[in-house]
């Protein structure tokens, strides 16, 4: 299969850092910024591979999965998003997305999930993120979609506002 590689994300540091990293694993890869982008990239020529943000700011990157099925259905796909919930990983594969990975996820794990021979579940990370990493992703990303609201997001989480202002002070927790 050509390794060719649309990498859809609207953060311009991640995305260049990705293209560089994934062309140094042999991928060519076209970046888009926005729906439209990707739409016009894959109008020119459909990738066998995408890597695609799930939150734009014209859109949804499912839309996009959707398009890549019905061009190229061999197209291998990952999802990722720093606003993961279940519903949105459920909708991503059911719309033919083959994984869907939290931000930040590292090259190497996408390659993983990229590559993974069809049927078999992903493999475990090397190196996953401890406990409380995970469980301060999970406050951090509430605390957005509360807009940053503390009294909202404590009682979303079902904590005292308090507990949860002296979380959000700290630095995240390594690894």
């Amino acid at each position: 299969m050509e390794k060719t590689l649309l990498i859809l994300d609207d953060d311009n540091a991640l995305r260049r850092t990705l293209a560089r990293s994934m062309e140094m694993r042999g991928f060519s890869v076209d970046m888009a910024a926005t729906v439209a982008e990707a739409r016009s990239l894959i109008d020119a020529s459909a990738p066998s591979y995408a890597v695609l943000d799930l939150k734009l700011e014209d859109g949804n990157g499912l839309e996009i999965v959707t398009l890549l099925q019905s061009v190229n259905p061999s197209c291998r796909i990952v999802m990722l998003t720093g606003f993961g919930n279940i519903a949105t990983a459920v909708a991503a594969v059911k719309a033919g997305a083959l994984d869907y990975l939290p931000k930040p996820a590292n090259p190497d794990e996408i390659e993983r999930a990229l590559i993974q021979i069809e049927g078999q579940p992903p493999q475990p990370p090397e190196d996953p993120m401890s406990a409380d990493r995970v469980r301060w992703e999970h406050i951090q990303r509430v605390f957005e979609q509360c807009d940053r609201n503390v009294s909202e997001t404590a009682r979303r989480l079902k904590m005292h506002r308090r507990t949860l202002q002296r979380i959000l002070a700290k630095h995240a927790p390594r690894g």
